[in-house]
């Protein structure tokens, strides 16, 4: 993998002498008082600003400080009119655009497309603060305020829609957020490295407009004319495709049409075939978004070519036509180095939000207030989840002693702090420090998962670090427990048990949470996740090394309901899983598809993009439309007495009467109390459906629902019978 210019090393910017800012301006009054005359870069995030490491726009924030830049902050501004948007004026270099640490459709809206009624990234907990498809809001309001500042889109919400995707809230799929955000630039992955480029190049006078080769960055721009074009079919063949134009076809090389009986003309590109390819000056043209929109097999191609051009040691560049552009998807960002990522986690937050917000509680502060991330990205590449898409694949850690100075901070500058350090984690929890065993391998691997279908043998699975860092953190004087909040990846700690008992029996506040997400291999499989023999030799150890300590402590497993590939059935196995463990879970979560995922791929096309796709490929069972949905809802919440008539229902379809009935073996039992009887007779609320108003991409407010935390789209918490 090509080594990229430390971020730090670049000479900083003439506005240094102005010195690091106690939090970044949000008002003309702080910029006042730190004697600024203007902003070199203003920043806009859906998300309350809090100066904290773990919400992004602070992080950037300070990254583009510490080269110097003067930066501001509009958080959550009013989108109804541009004059939000010019309250610190007009920046000398960009506008950085964001959601915040969700993409807002998720933060806003549960599974069954009802509007949430809570925020936990504003103060108080309001909803109703940010708009839907915030990036695309917000940077048409930077255009209105100042038509000739250059705008950088990103965070996860940009990152996530960068190309052509299926958006569950609209039934639709969209085109790249950049046309309709009308932005000049989009940044995906983790920012860091590219926002620096960015400002430096552009306060060098560099025209926004020439910024084509950033790696981590989408623009709008026509592929170089000396570059080799690869069509996606080069790639993964997806088969015979509709008697229709090829979307593949090129007429800038020699072609030969297939016309055999009963196959309808496709284009293939012999030249390109035959001739040796430089990767470095090559991209791949994946079909374009009206292809991909009316085609969910090609859409499903598309997805899959996506996720194989992912590796930073050997992506390739990504083009997709928009009607008469094209979309130019620069390969992703090279990882941050131990050095860089210490060094970024380092700068001088405040821990705690801007006081301008008062006493007011911010939910996902209070959640994060006393944790200390020490790694980012995931090699697990679950295709529900947007941390492989967002972060990667190639694990970035942070050194022990970097670490170990921050629990330092909480412990010395945190108010409120009692000596518990709620969570030393990540996106994972026991990532830290595993990696490929060489770089040569690692930088010429496509899979999509080190972990599936089993453990990757080129995997140093070695824990000894993380241990090593667990009693080091524990042993500074003040820490009176640290605790391991984020998930564990327990087919992996499995390969470990000594790790296992370090954190079993000091890491472990009573209950730990483990995802299995299912019990069933069919909906396993299109999730990649491991069978449940993992699962019951990571419970032998838990259990064992509690019992050692005289620890009364439980797991808790998460589940999710009505993904892609499970049947009614499967959801049954379930059922009868968790009642056979005793367990009664008290919030569950239904699969909701988000933009860019595999699963969500699998959702729209009906196809497994984890295999080659073609139009007689493996079809993939999707449970769609509101009735299945709860049905296999009900099945995770069998124990609720609201549930049983759905469940009687089902079970008499299915043929499994024989589960009805008031016995240890029945799942739920044939009476029904009168009062879930009456509270059953309301007809069922009909679910939000987008309506776009004038505002390009902009949909109205749906029907008020209930309320479901956002901060854990996976979260399911159990507990014993």
């Amino acid at each position: 993998m090509q080594k990229a210019r430390d971020i730090f090393s670049y000479r900083k910017f003439w506005a240094e002498r102005f010195g690091p800012a106690p939090y970044l301006p949000m008002t003309r009054a702080e910029m006042e008082a730190l004697g600024w005359d203007s902003c070199d870069i203003v920043l806009v995030t859906g998300d309350a600003y809090v100066d904290h490491p773990s919400f992004g726009m602070a992080v950037i924030g300070r990254v583009l400080e510490a080269q110097g830049f003067r930066v501001g902050i509009i958080s959550q501004p009013d989108w109804r009119s541009a004059e939000a948007f010019g309250a610190l004026g007009r920046p000398n270099l960009f506008f950085g655009v964001t959601a915040g640490n969700m993409d807002s459709m998720v933060n806003s809206y549960t599974a069954d497309r009802k509007r949430r009624s809570d925020d936990a990234y504003t103060p108080g907990g309001e909803g109703g603060r940010r708009p839907d498809y915030a990036v695309v809001v917000y940077a048409q309001r930077c255009r209105e305020a100042f038509r000739d500042a250059p705008i950088v889109i990103g965070g996860i919400e940009a990152s996530l829609r960068r190309i052509a995707h299926f958006d569950y809230w609209s039934d639709t799929v969209r085109r790249s957020i950049l046309f309709d955000a009308k932005a000049d630039l989009l940044v995906y992955a983790n920012a860091e490295r590219q926002i620096v480029e960015i400002a430096h190049r552009l306060a060098a006078r560099e025209p926004v407009s020439g910024l084509t080769n950033i790696r981590g960055t989408a623009l709008i721009r026509k592929p170089p004319t000396d570059w080799q074009e690869i069509d996606s079919t080069h790639i993964d063949e997806p088969g015979r495709i509709a008697a229709q134009q090829s979307p593949y076809a090129d007429s800038s090389g020699p072609t030969c049409q297939a016309t055999s009986a009963g196959e309808a003309p496709r284009v293939i590109q012999l030249a390109r075939r035959t001739q040796r390819l430089d990767p470095a000056h090559s991209y791949i043209r994946l079909p374009d978004y009206a292809t991909v929109a009316r085609d969910p097999v090609l859409y499903a191609h598309a997805s899959r070519v996506l996720h194989l051009e992912t590796n930073p040691g050997n992506a390739r560049s990504l083009v997709q036509r928009h009607g008469d552009r094209d979309l130019w998807v620069n390969p992703p960002p090279i990882p941050l180095t131990t050095k860089e990522f210490d060094a970024i986690y380092e700068l001088p937050y405040q821990r705690r939000p801007h006081p301008s917000y008062g006493q007011a509680r911010i939910p996902a502060y209070e959640m994060i207030r006393f944790s200390v991330s020490i790694m980012r990205g995931c090699f697990g590449g679950c295709t529900f989840c947007s941390i492989t898409e967002h972060e990667g694949r190639i694990i970035q850690s942070r050194s022990r002693d970097s670490v170990l100075r921050e629990i330092e901070t909480v412990r010395d500058t945190v108010p409120g702090f009692t000596g518990i350090i709620s969570d030393v984690g990540g996106p994972t929890a026991n990532m830290y420090r595993i990696a490929c065993k060489t770089r040569e391998i690692e930088s010429a691997c496509r899979k999509p998962s080190c972990v599936y279908p089993d453990i990757c043998s080129n995997l140093n699975t070695d824990h000894s670090a993380l241990i090593e860092l667990y009693r080091r953190a524990r042993s500074l004087p003040g820490i009176k427990k640290v605790l391991v909040a984020s998930g564990v990846r327990y087919d992996l700690a499995i390969r470990s048990p000594a790790y296992v008992r370090e954190l079993v029996q000091h890491h472990v506040g009573g209950y730990l949470k483990i995802a299995p997400e299912h019990t069933e291999p069919g909906p396993l499989s299109k999730m990649m996740k491991p069978g449940l023999g993992a699962y019951d030799r990571f419970k032998q150890l838990f259990e064992q090394y509690s019992k050692e300590v005289g620890k009364e402590q439980y797991l808790i497993p998460y589940f999710i309901a009505a993904h892609p590939g499970t049947t009614d059935e499967d959801m049954l196995q379930l059922a009868l899983w968790l009642k056979r463990n005793g367990f009664r879970a008290d919030q569950v979560q239904t699969f909701l598809p988000s933009p860019m995922a595999t699963a969500t791929a699998m959702y729209h096309s009906g196809k497994n993009p984890l295999r080659k796709v073609t139009r007689a490929s493996e079809t993939v069972t999707v449970p769609k439309g509101l009735k299945a949905r709860r049905l296999h809802k009900a099945f995770l919440r069998y124990h609720d007495p609201a549930n049983w008539p759905l469940l009687r229902a089902a079970l008499k379809r299915m043929g499994r009467a024989d589960l009805i009935g008031s016995s240890k073996r029945h799942l739920i039992p044939a009476w029904q109390p009168a009062a879930r009887l009456a509270a059953k007779g309301a007809a069922p609320k009909r679910p939000f459906r987008t309506q776009h108003t004038g505002l390009a991409g902009v949909p109205k407010q749906g029907r008020r629902g209930a309320a479901q935390k956002p901060l854990a789209p996976r979260a399911a918490t159990s507990k014993r019978r």
